[in-house]
C-alpha cells in the first residue's frame, strides 16, 4: 500500500515516525513522512519517502508568542497559548498534506495533527488511523498528559481530558474551512468528525510500552497500546565527544531537547555547578534551548548527536521529560533526571518516578545548582534506579511497536 504518515511539532514529535515508517517500508509498504522541511534528514536511508510541510517549528519557538508560553504558570494556560500559536500553523499545513494525501492508499496521522489528517482522509474517501505519541483520549484514571499529568480525582481527570480535547478540535476550525472552500471537500467541523470518528470507534495506536503506561480500563474500543517506535538514525558520535568519552568515568547527559528557557546562560552556569557540586562530568546538549558550557575538561557541548548510542554510556540522562527522549531513555538503561518545562513533560516524569528509574523531578522553575546536584546524587548514587533501568530496558528489547501497527493496516484495508 502507498501509506503517508502526517505529523508536526518537533524532533521528538518527528523522529518515531522515521523508525515506523522504515519498518513498515521493509514489509512492502510504499512510505512517505509529511512533516515540516526541516527534519528531511530524518529519513536519510530510511526508504521512506519525504514531503515536506511548511512551517518552522524552531522559528515558531522561539518568536515572541513562543516565548510567551513561559509566562503561563498553569498547564491549561500553556495549552490554550499553544493552541492559538497552531491555528494559523495548521492552516499554513493543510494544502501540503492535502498533496501528500492525494497519492496514498491510506493516512496515518500523528496525534499532532489528528484532526486534520482524518479530514483528509474523510474528504478524499481513504481510509485512516492514529498514531499517537501520548495517551490524548480522555480517562479517569490519570490527569490529562498535555495539562502536565496531575490527578484531578477521576472526574476531573476526564474533565480535563475532555478540555484538552475540545481546545484541540478548535486548532483545526481554520483548516477544515480551508478543505471545505480550497479542495472542495464536503466535511462537518472538527467537533463533530470527532464525536462521528469516536462513536464509529476511530482505531488509535500508541507508541509507547504497557510497560510504562498500561492502557485505560475505560478506554473505548480501537485505542490500543502498540509499543515503541524506535527512530531511524544511522548517525556515528562525533570523534570530539568519543575523545571525552574515553577519557573518564561515564558522564552525565543534559539536554532540553526542543524545550526553551528564559535565560540560557544562567541555567548553563547553574548546571555546570551542579554537576561538579555532585563530582560528574557533564555532556551539555544545546538543543532549542541553546546551553552551553565552554572552555572545561570536565564538560563537553554538543549539538544534535544519536541519543541511542550515546545515552548507554552515561551515568545519567537529565532532559525535559519529552515523549522521545523519555523512551531513549527507558531504552538506554540508566537512570534518570526529568526537568519538565511544559505540556506532556509533567506526565512522563510522574511515570518515570513511579516506574523507579528517577529519584524525583526537577521542575524547570525550580532548578538551581543545588536542587539538580542533590537530584544528581540520589540518581547516580543509589543503585536500586540503576537495576530498575536495567530491567525496564530488557523489557523493551522483546517489543516490536512495528507490527501491530501492520496488523492495524491489513485491518483497516480488508
Amino acid at each position: 500500500m502507498r501509506v503517508v504518515i502526517m505529523t508536526a511539532g518537533s524532533r521528538g514529535d518527528v523522529a518515531p515516525y522515521t523508525g515506523l515508517g522504515a519498518g513498515l517500508a521493509r514489509s512492502g509498504h510504499e512510505v512517505t513522512l509529511a512533516p515540516h522541511a526541516l527534519f528531511e534528514p530524518l529519513t536519510a536511508d530510511s526508504g521512506v519517502r519525504f514531503h515536506p510541510t511548511p512551517v518552522d517549528p524552531h522559528a515558531v519557538s522561539h518568536s515572541d508568542r513562543g516565548r510567551d508560553l513561559h509566562s503561563s504558570t498553569t498547564g491549561l494556560g500553556k495549552l490554550l497559548r499553544a493552541a492559538s500559536m497552531a491555528r494559523s500553523a495548521a492552516e499554513e499545513m493543510t494544502d501540503a498534506l492535502v498533496q501528500a494525501a492525494r497519492g496514498a492508499d491510506v493516512v496515518l496521522a500523528a496525534g499532532a495533527v489528528a484532526p486534520l489528517g482524518r479530514a483528509i482522509a474523510d474528504g478524499l474517501s481513504l481510509p485512516s488511523l492514529g498514531l499517537f505519541l501520548q495517551p490524548q483520549h480522555p480517562t479517569r484514571e490519570f490527569g490529562a498528559p498535555m495539562l502536565g499529568g496531575r490527578s484531578l480525582g477521576t472526574v476531573g481527570n476526564h474533565l480535563g481530558g475532555r478540555a484538552v480535547i475540545s481546545a484541540v478540535d478548535r486548532v483545526f476550525t481554520q483548516a477544515t474551512h480551508r478543505l471545505r472552500t480550497r479542495h472542495g471537500m464536503t466535511l462537518p467541523g472538527p467537533s463533530a468528525s470527532r464525536r462521528a470518528h469516536e462513536r464509529a470507534h476511530w482505531p488509535v495506536l500508541h507508541g509507547f510500552s504497557e510497560r510504562v503506561v498500561s492502557r485505560p480500563e475505560d478506554w473505548r474500543p480501537g485505542l490500543e497500546i502498540a509499543g515503541y517506535w524506535w527512530p531511524h538514525d544511522t548517525r556515528t558520535l562525533p570523534g570530539e565527544l568519543e575523545e571525552f568519552l574515553a577519557t573518564g568515568p561515564p558522564p552525565v547527559f543534559v539536554g532540553l531537547g526542543s524545550a526553551t528557557v528564559p535565560d540560557p546562560g544562567d541555567l548553563s552556569a547553574e548546571i555546570v555547578r551542579a554537576l561538579r557540586t555532585a563530582g560528574l562530568r557533564g555532556i551539555i546538549q544545546q538543543g532549542w534551548a541553546g546551553l552551553a558550557a565552554h572552555g572545561d575538561d570536565d564538560v563537553i557541548t554538543v549539538g544534535d548527536v544519536p541519543h541511542a548510542l550515546l545515552f548507554p554510556r552515561t551515568a545519567a540522562v537529565v532532559h525535559h521529560a519529552g515523549a522521545g527522549t523519555t523512551a531513549a531513555v527507558l531504552r538506554a538503561g540508566v537512570p534518570t533526571i526529568p526537568v519538565p518545562v511544559q505540556f506532556d513533560g509533567g506526565f512522563w516524569a510522574a511515570r518515570l518516578g513511579a516506574l523507579g528509574v528517577a529519584p524525583c523531578a526537577v521542575p524547570l522553575r525550580r532548578l538551581t545548582a543545588g536542587t539538580l546536584a542533590s537530584a544528581l546524587h540520589r540518581a547516580t548514587g543509589d543503585p536500586h534506579h540503576l537495576s530498575r533501568a536495567q530491567e525496564l530496558a530488557r523489557g523493551l528489547a522483546e517489543e516490536d511497536g512495528v507490527a501491530p501497527v501492520l496488523a492495524a493496516l491489513d485491518r483497516l484495508t480488508s
